[in-house]
């Protein structure tokens, strides 16, 4: 028997299992190398259709295909050993019956060897996230802004400014908790709602541009480390890797025009 231990990833029982307690860490990551570092702190990595518009150029995440999101689901599990691996379900592939939505759930599981999958929507999606749920597939729920619904939404705008409206959100985060989510992100809402969303629910709530008092929190990659032009005005930037990069490429391209390379002799000797 060897006498190393192995690694045991999180799974989602135990991020459901965090309610009120310990914060849970997340972050996005769409490749192997960049995942191999959050996995070291994170409890669990989304792989968010959010890489349409970081990596692709895209305009909003609806254009994502379901290949795209498993190809980069794939690398980041090859990345990581003991984060839980969720993998966003792209617009299209679950809106249509709860069927469709496990076939294609399925093949992002199966596909990508990730331990969940997050889709949006609350109330409206509670019939699906409960079939997928009693089938074996773990689901994160999503409410407030949800980036997929942009073209009705009007936008990216910030969700609850209205306290009338409330009520329908607080029942949104319920109705999937009751169907079997193991958690809800909570995104661009205001702090009051977002507050009141974890108290009304018995599942994780994970935080992006809500409120501190959210079970957890989690950002786009990118976005903390400095890497997009644009950043959303709740990010913390812990980094500015972009400004980095560019002024590497820029002294490489002088080091080309200068010929300023080891000579052969000087890499092999």
């Amino acid at each position: 028997m060897s006498s190393q231990t192995q690694v045991r990833r999180t799974t989602a029982p135990q991020i459901a299992a965090r309610k009120g307690g310990e914060p849970i860490v997340s972050l996005t990551s769409y490749h192997a190398h960049t995942a191999a570092i959050v996995d070291k702190y994170a409890d669990f990595i989304l792989v968010g259709d959010s890489l349409g518009m970081v990596m692709h150029g895209m305009d909003s995440t609806v254009g994502v295909p379901l290949d795209l999101m498993i190809m980069h689901g794939k690398a980041v599990v090859r990345g990581t050993k003991q984060a839980l691996i969720v993998v966003d379900m792209p617009f299209g592939t679950y809106e249509e019956s709860p069927s469709v939505a496990f076939r294609n759930a399925a093949r992002i599981m199966k596909d990508t060897g990730c331990g969940a999958v997050k889709l949006e929507g609350g109330a409206r999606m509670a019939e699906t996230i409960r079939f997928l749920a009693d089938r074996g597939i773990p689901v994160m729920a999503h409410v407030g802004l949800t980036p997929q619904s942009v073209n009705t939404m009007g936008g990216f705008k910030v969700q609850g400014r209205d306290e009338a409206a409330w009520q329908v959100h607080i029942d949104d985060a319920r109705a999937v908790a009751e169907a079997g989510a193991f958690a809800v992100v909570v995104e661009g809402v205001v702090e009051d709602l977002a507050d009141r969303i974890t108290e009304a629910v018995e599942i994780p709530t994970i935080g992006i541009g809500a409120s501190a008092r959210c079970d957890g929190q989690i950002l786009v990659l990118e976005d903390m480390l400095g890497l997009n032009p644009w950043t959303p005005k709740f990010v913390k930037v812990y980094g500015q890797l972009g400004p980095m990069i560019e002024d590497s490429v820029k002294r490489y391209a002088q080091d080309v025009k200068d010929r300023a390379f080891p000579t052969e002799d000087e890499v092999y000797r």
